[in-house]
């Protein structure tokens, strides 16, 4: 062989390590996405655009690098399992349950092989989804929302709102361990506050509405909305039973003041979701969700709804003003 044609065959075979990682790079992972909302939702919306402005930022991009499947599966739980399981036959690097137990639990349910990274989950642990946080052990991990032991802040924040309140109705969903775990973390303050509690079930509008209604009928009540898929997709119904009945009400997000409510305190779900693209870029390169702990909030937010307040007769404490981290007027 000529040496020319020597160095030629010598150079291209060097190339070709940089050649194959460069293909490697560009080959299309799936991942799959199921939210607990109607497409329509823009709170959830405004999630996934967090999820995928992560992801960009990361380095990923749909169409050339990474295809991305979304299942708005509402609340429904048949409906849940269903897109579970149509994700997890799709046989993705990697699955997303976008917000709580409601869609994590599904797909484990659908798949203990696939890597699943959920968000907003209150009760990891005890529900069953990893074995510990330091160390999730299967094939999950992911974003705490916060321990129980928060739920009872919103019955205190209720208090120093409205002092007058002495009974409060607890909306929560009864069908998942972590609405009868909120119940009971804001159960467990009321006496020192001098309040008495009592839970509604959220199940449909219609139910919230007769509930409510009846709780009304009494004097000095006020509400707490816990954290769930349901009190999220029906926000708008349980906001304007509040408005319609006078009753102070504290919610777990800031989306339920912007959209009428009184006030409300707990984590940035939307950054959660940022932080989520963190964890798929990770195992897509070839972590496992075993040894990636389980991380909590980082970001809290206190967000007041004057005009509401004004609405009620309520003067709003400077002490709670000067915590909050947005006031609308």
């Amino acid at each position: 062989m000529r040496r020319r044609e020597f160095l030629g065959v010598l150079g291209g075979a060097a190339t070709m390590p940089f050649v194959a990682r460069a293909q490697e790079r560009e080959k299309v992972r799936r991942i799959g996405v199921v939210l607990p909302a109607a497409a329509d939702d823009a709170q959830f919306q405004a999630r996934l655009a967090a999820f995928y402005q992560g992801m960009a930022l990361l380095g990923w991009s749909v169409g050339r690098n990474v295809r991305i499947d979304t299942r708005w599966a509402t609340t429904n739980a048949d409906d849940l399992r269903r897109h579970a399981a149509e994700l997890a036959a799709l046989a993705p690097d990697v699955l997303v349950a976008g917000t709580g137990t409601a869609t994590a639990a599904p797909l484990l349910q659908a798949t203990r092989t696939v890597p699943i990274v959920f968000v907003s989950v209150i009760d990891p642990v005890g529900a069953g989804f990893v074995a510990s946080l330091a160390r999730p052990g299967g094939n999950a991990t992911g974003f705490t929302i916060y321990e129980y032991s928060m739920s009872g802040k919103w019955l205190e924040l209720l208090k120093e709102m409205a002092p007058r309140v002495t009974r409060a109705a607890v909306l929560r969903d009864p069908a998942v361990a972590s609405g009868i775990g909120q119940f009971g973390a804001v159960q467990i303050v009321a006496p020192s506050l001098g309040v008495q509690v009592s839970p509604v079930d959220v199940r449909d509008a219609g139910e919230i509405e007769r509930a409510v209604t009846a709780f009304a009928r009494g004097l000095n009540g006020g509400l707490i909305v816990t954290a769930g898929a349901l009190t999220i997709s029906h926000r708008q119904p349980i906001i304007a039973f509040a408005a319609r009945h006078k009753l102070p009400a504290v919610y777990p997000a800031s989306f339920h003041v912007t959209a009428g409510g009184l006030i409300s305190y707990g984590p940035d779900v939307i950054d959660q979701f940022r932080r989520a693209a963190g964890y798929v870029d990770r195992i897509l390169k070839g972590e496992k969700p075993a040894d990636l702990p389980v991380q909590a909030p980082t970001k809290y937010e206190l967000v007041i709804n004057l005009k509401t307040a004004k609405a009620l007769g309520l003067d709003i404490p400077q002490s709670v003003l000067a915590r909050a981290v947005e006031v609308i007027e």
